[in-house]
């Protein structure tokens, strides 16, 4: 397994066996989740109940189909931090661990990546409804930058000093 998956770097060993390191990936893995679900599950929640409000008759077209990619994107984003959750019970005792930790770990780096992009177009979006549409792109477009600040070039840069 390569970085990021569970192998130990050269000076962080630590006293495990294999079995005990996919343990305690798995672990993470699903804290991980825990914390990613919560979040995204009301944020879709609140997507989804968004047509029922009586202001959402005024939108306009590009705000419709704003709101409809929106819905679906957060909707995919629950799908992925689920799937990890169904794999592990579709498969348990099947001795596929080290399989399903590379799995989940994609998939939660799609749905953190995912996140940050349905933040800044929610963000994006309600800016549009609230104030203009130049205000929301430079909403969306700023909060993006944010967003791939936090979630890409933070972690690389703590990956490259740890490495010296």
């Amino acid at each position: 397994m390569g970085q990021g998956e569970g192998a130990p770097e050269p000076g962080y060993e630590r006293e495990e066996s294999a079995a005990a390191r996919l343990d305690r990936n798995w672990n993470e893995l699903l804290q991980e989740i825990r914390v990613l679900q919560t979040g995204s599950q009301i944020l879709a929640g609140f997507l989804v109940v968004l047509p029922f409000q009586d202001r959402f008759e005024d939108l306009d077209v590009v705000q419709t189909g704003w709101y409809l990619g929106l819905l679906l994107l957060a909707l995919v984003i629950v799908a992925l931090l689920l799937t990890p959750v169904g794999m592990h019970r579709r498969l348990f005792r099947q001795r596929v661990k080290d399989e399903m930790v590379l799995v989940a770990n994609a998939l939660l780096r799609a749905a953190i990546l995912l996140l940050g992009l349905l933040l800044s177009g929610v963000a994006a979006f309600v800016v549009d409804v609230v104030v203009t549409r130049p205000a929301a792109l430079a909403t969306g477009a700023a909060l993006l930058l944010v967003m791939l600040v936090l979630l890409v070039l933070v972690p690389r840069r703590v990956a490259r000093r740890a490495r010296g």
